[in-house]
Parts: structure tokens; C-alpha cells; sequence
């Protein structure tokens, strides 16, 4: 049997996609799996379980990253394949859950078809990817991106504390920093994961080839004016907050279209008025600002670019302006040797594929500091994900699953 023939047990795949799937899953359908909740745990247990039964050798590191290893070798670096199965709230059932259960059933269909690897073989689920604590925990463990002072000070929305809810679970934060890898321990990272976004749907393709993973810059805004009535305020004599972010906002095409690129995004995805009464002029608005490209120097201009927009619409309406860095995220290049892993794997396969780039974050960019990484992505129907209504037709996740399992094949023989 060579590599190119290999195909995935589509029983067995779809058979774990939909029990991983009833996992925290709640009365409106969406799935409940935040970082360290019950339902986390839950799935947790349930993929130790799948790993244990398959054969392969079960590892948990400091992080809560899970492993399954096939033929592990301290001496040689590994192919590792994985993503996470930590959910935001009312998720879907593929977001993470397919890289991590499609790299566990190439593990076991390498494992049983006797291929003689040169690279053992890891399966990765990584821990709180969606960032419940602020970040990207378990990849940033493993890349050696996890400080003391992150560990002390990492909270949810809800102000419950990394530490107070991994150690709700029986876990210890301060154990992540013994999580790093050594780079010289990993050949290559592959990651398979759902696009999020509806160009391979639309286009009819079934795989997506990733060359870059777009870097972001996360503002929080303050514009700060004059609360006053809305009724005995001359509209020239006004400090009006919300003018201003109106303004700024409507500057958002201009700074993109002189600084950007053609991968260029920003959003204003969240505003707060205050006082927040309809016969006040707001006096405050807060607001924050979302940039992405996959090119730092891109990213860069359009940071300078939107202080000096901020800057002057703060002098001309009489505002003053703070910014705070929520995060910051390097934009990452795919590695062109697993790129070619994947290109030739689509090319055995016969499958209709294409060149995109990746305009969401995930885990390939912290392990792309690391190792050489590369990322394949299946069509989302109609771009839905973060929402119930999430979903990939079975033969799609089958062509992603089997694009992966050659493409380990690849890189491990």
C-alpha cells in the first residue's frame, strides 16, 4: 500500500465526530465546551478514552494539552496534527473538534496499516485555543509564550481566575511552564481545520491550502467629551463622544484603502455609550477596534494610520483619546515544504482545491514560531461558524480528513 492510497474509516470518523459532538451540547443546540468548564472536561475524558482504545500512547503535559503518540521516539522530531476542542459559548460542532479527531484517526489508519514511519507520530488536542483566559494557553505553553506573571493575572469575562478553574478540575496553571517543546522535537505541525468563512463554499471546492495566517491588532478606544442635554447644546458648541467615533468609523475604508491590502480587514465590533440616555449627548465612547492582515509591515501602517485618524478627529471635535492594546498577534507564512506535502496529497486524491489564506487565528501560528506548520481548511456552509448553525457536508470532511492523513504520511515516510 503506498501513502497516496490511503483513505480514512469513514464509520469510525463520523461514529466520534457525532459523539464528540453531544458533548456540553445544551437545549438550543449549541455546544458548551469553554476551557476547564464540566463540559471541556467531559470531552476531554471522552478523546483520553478514544486514544487509550486505539493503541496509541496516551500523554497529558502541564497545559492540559492531550496527546496521542504512535511509535513515540525521544531521538527523531515528530509530526504532530491536532487543533482543540474548546468551544465560545453556543458553538458548533466542528470549530477545533475536526482537526483533533481527524488527526486521531490518521494516527490510527497510519498505526494499522504497517507504513514503516521515519518520524513518529502525535496527535495534539491543545487547551483553550478560544481564548476564554485571553490567549491561545496550550499552543502558546508548548511554543514557550507562557510567563509567571501570565499565569497569576489570566481571567475570564466573568473574572474567574486560569488558576482558580483549572484548579477546580484537579489541575495546577504553574504546571504549563514546563509544557514547552524543544523546536528540535518537532519535524513539522499540520493543522485541518473548518475555513470560518465562505470562499470554498461558494467556490465549490473541497479543500482550501493555507499559505498565510493572518496577523491582528485588538484596540479598546476611549473618546472623551462632554455629557450635556441634547436639547439646550448648540451643536458647534458640542464635545460629542459619539460624533466622534461616527466620524472615525466612516474613516475606516479611507485608512484601509491608502495603508491596507487586498487581505486587509478592520472592525468596530463592540461600542459603549455613556451616560446612554437618549436626551444626553454621550460624553464617553468606548470601542474597540479589530485589524487583521497577513503582512506585519501592512499591519504596522495601519496601526500608525488609525492613531493619526483618531488623533485628529480628537483635536477637530474637542475630544480627548486613549487607546488600551487588548492583543497582538505577528502575522505567520506557512512553511513551503508542508505546503507541498498538502498540494501533493489534494493532487493524488483528485480533489478540487485552491490557494487562501487564513483570516482567523488558530493554534498553526503559535506552533509556526516553532516548527514548520501548514494548515488545510474545509468549506464552512455559507462561512456560519462560532453559532449552531455551523456545518460541513460529510464528503468534505471526508476529503479534509483523507488530504491530512496522506499529508502526515508524507511528511512522517
Amino acid at each position: 500500500m503506498t501513502s497516496h492510497e490511503l483513505r480514512i474509516n469513514s464509520e469510525r470518523l463520523r461514529e466520534d465526530m457525532d459523539a464528540l459532538a453531544q458533548i456540553g451540547r445544551c437545549e438550543n443546540h449549541g455546544i458548551y465546551r469553554m476551557a476547564f468548564s464540566d463540559g471541556d472536561m467531559a470531552g476531554r475524558d471522552w478523546l483520553r478514552q478514544r486514544i487509550e482504545k486505539s493503541g496509541l500512547e496516551f500523554f497529558e503535559d502541564g497545559a492540559a494539552n492531550l496527546y496521542a503518540r504512535l511509535k513515540p521516539d525521544a531521538t527523531v522530531p515528530s509530526v504532530i496534527a491536532g487543533s482543540h476542542m474548546d468551544t465560545v459559548p453556543g458553538a458548533g460542532h466542528l470549530d477545533g473538534a475536526l482537526g483533533v479527531v481527524c488527526a486521531l484517526e490518521a494516527l490510527r489508519v497510519l498505526n494499522e496499516s504497517g507504513i514503516e514511519l521515519t518520524h513518529p507520530l502525535e496527535a495534539v488536542s491543545f487547551s483553550d485555543e478560544e481564548g476564554r483566559f485571553g490567549g491561545m494557553f496550550g499552543s502558546q505553553s508548548v511554543a514557550g509564550l507562557v510567563t509567571p506573571e501570565y499565569l497569576h493575572n489570566a481571567s475570564d469575562l466573568d473574572g474567574v481566575t486560569l488558576s482558580d478553574a483549572m484548579a477546580a478540575q484537579g489541575l495546577d496553571a504553574r504546571e504549563a511552564l514546563h509544557a514547552q517543546r524543544n523546536p528540535d522535537s518537532i519535524h513539522a505541525y499540520v493543522e485541518l481545520h473548518i475555513e470560518q468563512g465562505p470562499v470554498l463554499d461558494r467556490s465549490g471546492l473541497s479543500i482550501g491550502v493555507v499559505d498565510a495566517i493572518t496577523g491582528l491588532f485588538k484596540w479598546e478606544i476611549t473618546l472623551t467629551g462632554a455629557a450635556n442635554h441634547a436639547g439646550t447644546t448648540p451643536m458647534e458648541m458640542r464635545a460629542d463622544a459619539f460624533q466622534g467615533l461616527a466620524e472615525f468609523a466612516g474613516q475606516i475604508d479611507r485608512v484601509l484603502s491608502e495603508y491596507g491590502g487586498p487581505h486587509s480587514t478592520a472592525t468596530i465590533g463592540r461600542v459603549e455609550l455613556t451616560p446612554g440616555a437618549a436626551n444626553v449627548i454621550p460624553g464617553r465612547a468606548v470601542f474597540s477596534l479589530d485589524v487583521r492582515d497577513t503582512d506585519h509591515h501592512i499591519l504596522e501602517a495601519l496601526s500608525d494610520a488609525f492613531r493619526r485618524t483618531l488623533s485628529a478627529i480628537a483635536r477637530r471635535r474637542d475630544l480627548m483619546f486613549e487607546f488600551t492594546v487588548l492583543s497582538e498577534i505577528a502575522p505567520v507564512q506557512c512553511d513551503a515544504a508542508v505546503i507541498a506535502a498538502i498540494d501533493a496529497s489534494v493532487q493524488s486524491l483528485g480533489l478540487p482545491a485552491t490557494h487562501l489564506n487564513s483570516g482567523a487565528a488558530h493554534d498553526a501560528q503559535i506552533i509556526a514560531g516553532i516548527a514548520p506548520t501548514g494548515m488545510i481548511f474545509a468549506p464552512s456552509k455559507e462561512g456560519r461558524s462560532h453559532s449552531a448553525a455551523e456545518w460541513t457536508a460529510w464528503p468534505d470532511i471526508e476529503a479534509g480528513a483523507n488530504t491530512l492523513l496522506n499529508t502526515l504520511s508524507q511528511l512522517a515516510t
